[in-house]
């Protein structure tokens, strides 16, 4: 293990790739939080493979679990999930972002989450950013995504009308706590 993280550390690119490959789930989760991600980013920005990305988007989501909004690494992990909605080409990587951001309330990514859940080619990804809106009780985010209401995806209506659905029974509820889901 210790020879893996002497590699990564070196910055040489092809034997961080060669890192990369030899670790799984648990022995990531043994990293320190700033090599774990670093690894998750470099997995998600260079990696072909989607279920690698996929990998990498739920290990780095779990490093910003129980901290505050305005923790460095809560920040580091929000502005990389922000990223994979705006930039990877996998919805189900995608999909995966938006529930991150839904599970760790990332209240700053609402903007993001209503563009995907408006504007993505991806099925799959709108229906995950118009759950995770609902989910965070983004309240906020009511008028814009009702314009997706004609969308031509049944999918993509039936998850606007339960969100909406779901807005209006917990209004009056207090603040979404995230893993507080009723």
């Amino acid at each position: 293990m210790m020879n893996i993280i002497a590699i990564f550390i070196t910055g040489n690119f092809e034997l961080r790739n060669m890192a990369i490959k030899l670790f799984d789930e648990e022995n990531l989760r043994g990293l320190p939080d700033e090599e774990r991600f670093s690894i998750c980013d470099e997995t998600l920005k260079n990696e072909k493979d989607e279920s690698k990305r996929w990998d990498a988007v739920w290990l780095m989501g779990e490093l910003a679990e129980n901290k505050p909004e305005n923790d460095p690494m809560f920040e580091k992990v929000s502005d990389v999930m922000e990223w994979i909605l705006k930039y990877d080409d996998n919805g189900v990587v995608k999909h995966e972002a938006c529930f991150q951001i839904a599970a760790r309330n990332m209240r700053k990514k609402i903007p993001s989450l209503v563009d995907a859940a408006l504007d993505h080619k991806s099925i799959l990804t709108q229906h995950e950013a118009i759950e995770a809106l609902g989910l965070m009780r983004a309240f906020e985010a009511e008028p814009l995504i009702k314009k997706a209401l004609n969308d031509p995806s049944v999918d993509v209506r039936e998850t606007i009308q339960f969100v909406l659905k779901r807005f209006n029974r917990l209004k009056n509820q207090g603040e979404y706590k995230p893993y507080n889901i009723l």
